[in-house]
């Protein structure tokens, strides 16, 4: 293991970490115990306590025994940010269930498919998202759902702007059955034992074949991450925390809103991010520890007024997703005098291995692996240790580390390598160390898009997007984007009856209602012909290459 880095490890702190061994939702049991009064939920005025955050936990707990959810048995949570979440995932940890938490941007095949690839036989969503869905659970016929309103938790008046799809959301939906009724006539709970080796968590993520795979996650596991993270950027039960990223993403469900829950802090849930609302939080809240992407911060200093706004309770910006432009943390620094500390993680780590410590960040690192982990370079064909400096595969072991991939041991066993008789992690991330020990993703090894932080993988795109009749061949690759990192552009090639009757306005339009909003193709430009191997397979990587060269010329 290199300890280059432990020079410029964080002040007062050890360099690994005891991992308490209790359930998750013990977190909650203890704050609500240890402060009962203290707010722990801020939506757009609406203040939750403790010790009733905890209380409604235990109803909905009771609820998912009263319709026979049992230990182990899986429980989807096809939700935005919002008290039904939070509310939500420790009632279901309480019931010895499994919290699996979907994209609420999946459209309805999309979400049957993982749905049914989990085994969930509960769903718990709200009444704008429950549309969506309706129709292919009808036809699954299996499946128990649970319909929440914003307004069972949002106030008369609220005191920060909300956003119209919220206000405008039905109270209401007709043949299922509401949250509230749900809860307010719930059971007690069962007693029930929980190892903390138990399955609890189990986020999707999307595979090198574009195939989506559930992440089996431990009460362990995430522990790991959850008190790593109080620790890493100093949470306490005085922080505020503006938790504007999603909670079904392993970096919102950590740093947004874990961490906070097991130090006692409160934090203020916005259900979209919304740049005036996130001002505004700041202002009126004193938010203290802001967690983000890269998108959200160009998007709040970019505010007509941000030099008028108070920014002085922030003690800690930082995050991930994607690389952060060296002149937007200028700007964080010379605005708030913070540096922007990046991290990095996957959802197969429940978020963070490496972080730039808080002290000392240097911007364009991911920083250096945290609390027992030992991550480490390799080369991606001998897979053998290559020296600082020398590009190579991060992989990595650590107590975050998932247990492997739901019901995939074939894909499990590929994504873990020996080494020095240890067992680690293939990322598929290209980068290297430098001679202090930080990290520097340079490239990825996988297939896949960043797009505004979140992955798209190119196969998954396309085999969409044969589905439109139009269209003959298809390729998909990622083009460059200030703001949003990488853009989705389609390479079309379409049947001779198309050619000259359809626009790639239409092609995008349609996208849009196929698939979720981060995937679809925001560029599509038409071909007579796509590049085409000696196996007549399609060369993405020259249609890559050639963008690149577009742009290059482009800036010149």
């Amino acid at each position: 293991m290199n300890q280059v880095h432990y020079p410029f490890w964080p002040k007062r702190l050890p360099r690994s970490l005891p991992v308490p061994r209790v359930p998750l939702h013990d977190l909650l049991e203890t704050s609500a115990m240890r402060y009962p009064d203290r707010t722990a939920i801020i939506y757009y005025g609406t203040k939750i306590s403790y010790l009733e955050f905890w209380k409604q936990s235990l109803q909905l707990a009771g609820a998912l025994d009263g319709i026979g959810i049992r230990p182990g048995n899986r429980v989807a949570l096809y939700l935005q940010n919002s008290p039904h979440f939070a509310i939500s995932f420790f009632g279901i940890l309480r019931a010895g269930a499994v919290v699996v938490p979907l994209n609420p941007m999946l459209k309805g095949t999309e979400f049957i498919r993982l749905l049914k690839d989990s085994g969930a036989r509960t769903v718990i969503t709200t009444t704008d998202l429950y549309p969506a869905i309706a129709v292919p659970l009808r036809e699954t016929g299996k499946n128990q759902v649970v319909v929440g309103s914003y307004h069972d938790y949002l106030p008369d008046r609220p005191s920060l702007p909300v956003p119209a799809f919220i206000t405008q959301a039905a109270k209401s939906v007709e043949g299922v059955q509401s949250w509230a009724d749900f809860i307010n006539t719930a059971p007690e709970p069962s007693d029930i034992a929980i190892n903390p080796n138990d399955l609890c968590l189990l986020p999707y993520t999307a595979g090198s074949t574009g195939v989506p795979k559930g992440c089996m996650h431990t009460h362990e596991t995430v522990m790991a991450n959850a008190i790593g993270s109080v620790f890493w950027i100093g949470v306490n039960p005085a922080s505020v925390n503006l938790a504007a990223l999603p909670f079904f993403h392993v970096t919102g469900l950590i740093h947004s809103f874990l961490a906070t829950v097991a130090a006692g802090a409160a934090f203020i849930i916005l259900t979209r991010w919304d740049r005036e609302a996130a001002l505004q939080s700041i202002e009126k809240y004193g938010v203290t520890i802001w967690p983000n992407i890269t998108t959200m911060l160009i998007d709040l200093l970019a505010a007509p007024d941000i030099h008028q706004r108070n920014l002085t309770s922030l003690s800690f910006v930082g995050g991930g997703g994607a690389p952060l432009p060296p002149a937007v943390g200028e700007k964080l620094l010379k605005l708030t005098g913070l540096t922007f500390a990046e991290g990095y993680g996957l959802t197969e780590t429940i978020s963070q291995t490496h972080w730039n410590p808080p002290d000392r960040p240097k911007l364009g690192a991911i920083g250096v692996p945290v609390f027992g982990v030992d991550s480490r370079i390799v080369d991606v064909s001998t897979l053998k240790e290559v020296p600082s400096g020398q590009t190579g595969e991060i992989v990595s072991r650590g107590p975050q580390v998932f247990n492997g991939y739901w019901n995939k041991p074939h894909e499990t066993d590929q994504a873990f390598l020996e080494l020095d008789g240890q067992r680690f992690f293939r990322t598929g991330d290209i980068a290297y160390a430098d001679d202090e020990g930080y990290f520097f993703v340079v490239d990825r090894l996988k297939r896949m898009i960043n797009a505004a932080g979140f992955k798209v993988w190119p196969s998954e795109v396309e085999a969409l997007l044969y589905r439109h009749p139009a269209v003959l061949e298809a390729c998909i690759i990622g083009v460059s984007d200030p703001e949003r990192v990488e853009n989705v552009k389609a390479y079309i090639v379409l049947k001779p009856e198309f050619k000259g009757k359809i626009s790639a306005e239409e092609i995008i339009d349609w996208s849009k209602k196929q698939m979720s909003a981060y995937k679809y193709p925001r560029i599509v430009e038409f071909a007579q012909a796509l590049p085409k191997s000696g196996a007549g397979k399609i060369l993405w990587r020259q249609l890559q290459e050639e963008e690149k060269e577009k742009q290059f010329e482009k800036k010149r």
